[in-house]
């Protein structure tokens, strides 16, 4: 529409029709945007951002694996065992980091644009990667100082995947299939646990007769293992760094509202390649008035609020709650392994090789079907009942597992190993796919990437606590004697995280704008407003 020029009487009338108008443009680009059939290009976002997170999960699980082998190499004089204390800070230090770049690169995200950030974390991941493989005794520093750092690095660049895929997985999905999309993203978690232990089966069992012949040799083993987890980073980097900016956030965030919806045409019309996109293209900004700006007084505003701080602290809470039994388990799968003969042995390369063993069919029987459960039913279940069905069976099952420990385990060794594959089935088919999902869709888009950091760094916390408090409890009264009781108490978590799940919306089958309360402030143009804006178009 283009102002009459000598006609300022119209200037009020003009400007609030114009913007009546391009709320109105929004809202029917947004619909079209979230109703678009399925493509390539939504794969391929889910692919991008996938990656990301299959080498996440293979740095997080891969230091199982690590911390074995360690102990034949730098602790062969202290019974082949890293000490209590070097293995509770390689594998807390990754979590400690992961706190900070959920916390910094939600903010950024939202300050600065998923664009902007999307690929800086995944730099991040390779340089602490590869640090962590060169990391050595000296006598200005120890082996397991240096180590620690790197993780601590890695950890920064895993934390800053976490609310950029979910929020740009969200925000580019469609609505029928937001779900599906986002817990594929997840998914690939399962991957990477499954090739890092794999990788840790190839490189043990090539370097078998070096083995044998001196323990140390592993430590060539470790360093393959860990190096590796650097090479799909590398190969999404580039695709990551070329992401085109979402449209949600160009409208709204940016208020560059023509941009944002010529943005949206071109992905609906081509797909997600960067050519397709205005973004040398210059425009102005556009004051949205249906739309809040983003500011610290906003946001104080906004999460003072008792519903959005209710939903805050549901995300926030569930993912916590989650992440003591997640990681506590997740991070000494060993220990549970060892006990049901699938670790340990008469020599370095046995304890080694059945540990990886151990680790594959765990994963293998439990946690990938359950993430591909959760990404093929999500968004016909809901996302809230598929949590708290889930925080409802981890219950039972670590109420009978850690009650019936010892009991289940002299019984019989298979059944042990059927509960606990099941209890590996409900995380994932359960909690730990929800809690990522549910925080990158619930919030405006001014806050989603904040909020969902928030969440994930609760999540963090849980995780932290878990590690120290496992690593402190699990030996009292003898070599692992307590795990019964530890098990007992992440199924009180769980019941915990039962409750605060019913504090979370249903974010099924709506739009993004439905579940932030903006559809409340954009109503279609009033008639009276339509005979003005035809009269304007004479113009």
């Amino acid at each position: 529409m283009t102002k009459p020029v000598n006609d300022l009487s119209h200037d009020d009338h003009y400007e609030e029709n114009y913007g009546l108008e391009a709320i109105d443009r929004r809202r029917v680009a947004l619909e079209e945007f979230d109703d678009a059939k399925f493509g390539w290009f939504h794969v391929r976002a889910c692919i991008v951002s996938g990656i990301g997170f299959f080498t996440d999960a293979y740095d997080i699980f891969a230091i199982n694996l690590v911390s074995t082998m360690i102990g034949y190499v730098y602790w062969g004089a202290e019974g082949n065992k890293t000490p209590h204390g070097v293995d509770t800070a390689i594998k807390v230090s990754c979590s400690v980091g992961t706190v900070v770049g959920q916390l910094l690169f939600g903010w950024l995200a939202d300050r600065l644009g998923r664009k902007r950030m999307y690929g800086i974390e995944l730099m991040i991941m390779i340089v602490g990667t590869v640090g962590q493989t060169l990391a050595g005794n000296g006598p200005a520093s120890s082996f397991w100082a240096v180590i620690t750092f790197w993780r601590i690095i890695v950890g920064i660049g895993i934390g800053g995947d976490y609310p950029l895929s979910s929020v740009i997985t969200a925000e580019f999905a469609t609505t029928k299939r937001r779900g599906a999309m986002m817990a594929a993203v997840f998914a690939m978690q399962g991957f990477g646990q499954v090739a890092a232990s794999l990788v840790g089966l190839i490189a043990t069992a090539a370097a078998q007769n070096a083995i044998h012949s001196n323990p140390e040799n592993l430590d060539y083993v470790w360093r393959v293992v860990v190096g590796v987890g650097a090479i799909p980073g590398c190969i999404a980097l580039y695709y990551r760094l070329t992401i085109p900016e979402t449209p949600r956030y160009t409208m709204d965030v940016e208020q560059k509202i023509e941009k944002g919806i010529r943005d949206a045409k071109a992905f609906i019309e081509h797909g997600a390649a960067a050519g397709d996109y205005s973004d040398n293209v210059a425009v102005a900004r556009s004051d949205n008035p249906a739309i809040a700006k983003a500011s610290w007084a906003d946001f104080w505003r906004f999460f003072g609020q008792r519903r959005n701080a209710t939903v805050l602290f549901g995300t926030a809470y569930s993912w916590f709650a989650l992440d003591v039994a997640w990681y506590g388990l997740g991070l000494n799968n060993s220990i549970i392994l060892k006990n049901i003969g699938f670790a340990g042995g008469d020599d370095p390369y046995t304890a080694v090789f059945r540990t990886c063993v151990g680790n594959i069919i765990i994963n293998l029987l439990g946690s990938v079907p359950g993430y591909w459960i959760t990404v093929f039913t999500v968004d016909y279940i809901g996302r809230k009942t598929i949590q708290i069905m889930g925080f409802c069976m981890l219950t039972i099952f670590f109420v009978i597992l850690g009650f019936g420990y010892h009991a289940i385990l002299g019984y019989s060794v298979p059944l042990f190993i059927v509960l606990y594959t099941l209890t590996q089935i409900f995380f994932n088919f359960g909690p730990n796919a929800t809690t990522f999902i549910v925080p990158g869709e619930c919030f405006p888009t001014r806050y989603r990437s904040t909020a969902h950091g928030i969440s994930a760094a609760s999540g963090k916390v849980g995780a932290i606590v878990a590690q120290v408090g496992f690593g402190l409890l699990k030996d009292i009264g003898g070599d692992n004697a307590w795990i019964d009781h530890l098990l007992q108490i992440f199924a009180f978590f769980m019941l915990t995280g039962i409750f605060s799940s019913f504090l979370i919306p249903e974010t099924k089958g709506k739009t993004l704008e439905e579940l932030a309360g903006e559809t409340e402030s954009i109503a279609p143009l009033p008639e009276d407003s339509k005979v003005e804006e035809d009269q304007q178009r004479r113009y």
